[in-house]
């Protein structure tokens, strides 16, 4: 769904930043970042959760390089958004290493899911972010995002 580009992220951010599909490689880094965002894993747990997304025609792991480097992601799910009768995007996570953010890391990622979501069809994208991150929420206000809905979640199992 995704593909491999180089990204002029401008400012201040690697004119080296490239945008590509996570690969089985990348559990690593997939597990450092989603520790990162306060979802801790092991490494057999990130090549598994990297594997399902990959196996998924809608779905999709973008991860951010510099260099050799991971230094961020985000993950996609397409759906059927019943309401509108169109197609939706949303953004299932996105982080950025900590050493890498405030350099438009962020921001490109979105831009580059954003890119995604219109060649996939999709009337909108969507996330949600907890609502302690309040740095997450200027972010978002800031790159065109406005809040929309209240989300509820009731826990199923704990597996």
């Amino acid at each position: 769904m995704g593909s491999s580009e180089p990204v002029s992220a401008g400012g201040k951010a690697s004119a080296a930043l490239r945008m590509r599909d996570a690969k089985l490689r990348d559990a690593p880094a997939v597990r450092r970042l989603l520790e990162a965002l306060g979802y801790p894993c092991d490494e057999a747990d990130a090549e598994r959760r990297v594997r399902r997304v990959n196996a998924s025609p809608r779905q999709s792991l973008i991860v951010a390089e510099s260099g050799e480097q991971v230094i961020g992601m985000i993950s996609l799910d397409f759906m059927f958004y019943l309401p509108l009768g169109r197609e939706t995007c949303r953004i299932t996570a996105l982080v950025v290493d900590e050493r890498f953010r405030k350099r438009q890391v962020g921001r490109e990622l979105l831009r580059f899911a954003e890119g995604i979501a219109r060649r996939e069809g999709a009337h909108r994208i969507e996330l949600t972010t907890a609502a302690q991150r309040t740095d997450a929420h200027r972010f978002y206000t800031s790159s065109g995002y406005a809040q929309s809905s209240l989300r509820f979640v009731k826990n199923l199992s704990e597996a």
